[in-house]
């Protein structure tokens, strides 16, 4: 795991303007064949949570699992990860607003959008419908935000608002929030709970 964080740190100094050879290296030696492109680190999170309830080593199957900073950089990094850059497999999670990001990026970069699999809103927001919004609460009692959460539902700006959307807001209020529940959500999900494009997207792999 090391290893790939490695790989994972190199090919974001290499999306940040540095140079190709670390990246490049890394992926001869630790057999790199896919990336997994996502949009943010709470979305690594829950696809590794994934990953390893299922008996998992994405890393050991030469997967590295991507998080790109936001939807808008996917043309990058399939430049860099795809078949202009080190060749190879692409494949990833996109919100369905950003759909077009990713079709013009993949695109350009040669690599099929078909081993995208679209999310509704966000993660987050499928997540939150696989548990049900009972059981979210639930979850958020036993991990110590009762208190956080019961003063955020008394903002003005939640007030009437459906509750899959206030938990949804909620998660993405304090940082590093998101993060731990994308974890936390999937490890308490059922094995008919997946949501369907985290699901396919493992069994893609």
């Amino acid at each position: 795991m090391a290893d790939m964080q490695a790989f994972r740190d190199a090919v974001s100094e290499w999306a940040s303007g540095g140079s190709a050879g670390s990246a490049s290296d890394l992926a001869v030696r630790l057999g790199v064949r896919t990336a997994v492109l996502l949009e943010g680190p709470s979305d690594l999170a829950a696809v590794e949570a994934l990953a390893a309830r299922r008996g998992r080593d994405l890393a050991d199957e030469g997967v590295c699992v991507v998080s790109m900073g936001g939807a808008t950089s996917v043309g990058h990094y399939a430049d860099l990860l795809g078949l202009p850059g080190l060749g190879l497999r692409l494949v990833g999670l996109c919100d369905e607003n950003e759909q077009p990001f990713y079709e013009r990026g993949l695109k350009r970069a040669g690599a099929p959008h078909e081993g995208f699999f679209v999310c509704v809103k966000d993660l987050e927001e499928e997540l939150i419908r696989a548990l049900g919004t009972a059981r979210v609460e639930e979850i958020v009692r036993a991990e110590g935000d009762l208190r956080a959460w019961q003063t955020f539902l008394h903002q003005p700006a939640q007030h009437g608002r459906p509750r899959q959307q206030q938990l949804r807001r909620f998660l993405g209020t304090k940082k590093g929030r998101k993060i731990r529940y994308g974890r936390v959500l999937v490890e308490a999900l059922g094995p008919e709970q997946v949501p369907a494009p985290l699901d396919d997207l493992l069994k893609s792999l």
